[in-house]
């Protein structure tokens, strides 16, 4: 039962890789960096989960005593937290890149933007 998290982030890992490797659109290639993205979240809160542990909010439970050993680490959720927002930054900016491209040359797929590797 704890490793539905663990799988369900692994499984959304790989469909982000696989949108990402296999599409040549460049909005299902945001997508799956976002799923990607996503995946690595899920991931890294199931591999910080601890059974029988209580969140680290400051109330009556921290100030019995041995309760520092019955609280989660909030690190990885911070991290998370901070991930999610730099993920929004990237995506928007994928986006407005994908924007631009499409203007310029109005079409999103990538085979037609071969003109600009040098």
């Amino acid at each position: 039962m704890d490793y539905i998290a663990l799988t369900t982030g692994f499984l959304i890992i790989l469909g982000g890789l696989w949108a990402l490797l296999s599409h040549k659109n460049l909005i299902r290639i945001i997508i799956g960096f976002s799923l990607f993205d996503t995946g690595t979240h899920v991931v890294i809160v199931a591999f910080s989960y601890i059974r029988n542990r209580t969140a680290p909010i400051l109330d009556q439970t921290i100030a019995i005593d041995g309760a520092a050993t019955r609280i989660t680490d909030p690190v990885p959720q911070a991290l998370v937290l901070t991930a999610i927002v730099i993920g929004l930054g990237v995506t928007a900016l994928m986006l407005a890149f994908a924007m631009k491209m499409h203007k310029d040359k109005g079409t999103l797929d990538v085979g037609a933007f071969s003109d600009q590797k040098n």
